[in-house]
């Protein structure tokens, strides 16, 4: 295989349609991945396929899971309401386990395809709190992903690029304008329907609002109420 190859995790969300433009602008081939988990917010899977479109990935997999067969998140167990207002501490949207799960899978779809990089658009900034997004986890399992791969052991590790770590929400959507990401394709509500409209009240939305207001960049977001 030639070429400079990457895995990316796209949820379909603002982050990760940011980032896959920004690998692209670092001359990468891109191999965008999203997971049908099981996830009440099932358009995000839509618009993963329109943003990978969009920027022109090389291919785009979906892989199924059935995280909602362990439960203990609002966004798998529909009995369990998305909170609508600030929570203290770590929220109920919060999936146990998920990044490192799909990190593992990107893990293994790189190997196979000899790429070295794997690109996540996991923020420590302006995001919910979740243990999975914090700078010690990437570092962590970067390590794990070199001990545990064949390639690793061969000395052909992985590195777990996550570019928008330190950035805020509004210097992410800059970023991503100056890239030419068309947000109006993505949506990030935890609770859209399946149009794509968003509830304008959960975590996810309050951020993405939030950031479009401090970037002074139009939000194209559609919503419901």
């Amino acid at each position: 295989m030639t070429g400079k190859r990457a895995v990316i995790l796209l949820s379909g969300g603002l982050d990760s349609a940011t980032v896959v433009a920004m690998a692209k602008a670092e001359g990468y081939q891109c191999y965008t991945m999203s997971f049908d988990y099981g996830q009440r917010h099932r358009a995000e899977l839509d618009a993963a396929a329109r943003v990978a479109r969009d920027l022109g990935v090389v291919e785009h997999k979906v892989i199924g899971l059935n995280l909602n067969g362990i439960g203990g998140s609002a966004l798998t167990d529909v009995s369990i309401d998305v909170p609508e207002a600030p929570t203290e501490g770590i929220p109920v949207t919060y999936v146990p386990a998920r990044n490192t799960v799909f990190l593992s899978l990107a893990l293994g779809w790189a190997e196979v395809l000899e790429a070295r990089d794997i690109f996540i658009g996991v923020n420590a900034v302006d995001y919910s709190g979740y243990p999975d997004c914090r700078p010690e986890f990437v570092e962590a399992f970067e390590r794990m992903a070199n001990l545990a791969t064949k390639a690793g052991v061969e000395g052909n590790g992985f590195a777990i690029r996550a570019p928008l770590q330190n950035m805020s929400k509004a210097q992410i959507i800059e970023a991503g304008v100056a890239q030419g990401v068309n947000y109006a394709l993505t949506v990030s509500c935890y609770q859209a329907n399946d149009a794509g409209q968003a509830c304008g009240k959960c975590d996810s939305c309050r951020l993405r609002a939030e950031g479009f207001r401090a970037a002074g960049v139009e939000d194209p977001t559609p919503y419901f109420q």
